[in-house]
């Protein structure tokens, strides 16, 4: 399983940005799929996930209400929308792909397999 994410980039305090996350080598409503993100000098953070079965859905609290994960089965992706970003929310961004987790597990970072290379989010004040 092949993970390649995009989307990142540069936006001012409020905006938006729509991340994607492009599977190869299975496909993605056989796997979790998660997103988590990593600042300089903290540890990885989960930011959200969505099973397999397309319902259930997971965030970071501090993030609902602003980010959406979704999932596009025709195209085998899975995207993170942000909006009403905040300067804290910058961070480089992962996707990660994961076919034996369960719900208390969802959110750690141990538990998925396959990993994508990351996309660098940076909002400005």
């Amino acid at each position: 399983v092949q993970l390649q994410a995009s989307g990142g980039g540069l936006v001012q305090t409020g905006g938006s940005l729509r991340l994607s996350c492009v599977v190869s080598g299975r496909t993605v409503n056989n796997l979790d799929m998660g997103w988590f993100r990593q600042a300089p000098g903290k540890e990885r953070e989960f930011v959200s996930a969505i099973r397999r079965n397309g319902i259930s859905i997971y965030y970071l609290d501090s993030v609902k209400g602003r980010f959406t994960v979704s999932r596009d089965n025709s195209k085998n992706t899975v995207y993170l929308q942000m909006n009403s970003l905040k300067p804290e929310d910058t961070a480089l961004y992962y996707c990660a792909a994961g076919s034996t987790l369960i719900t208390s597990t969802i959110r750690n970072h141990h538990q998925y397999a396959y990993w994508g290379q990351g996309t660098l989010v940076t909002v400005s004040s």
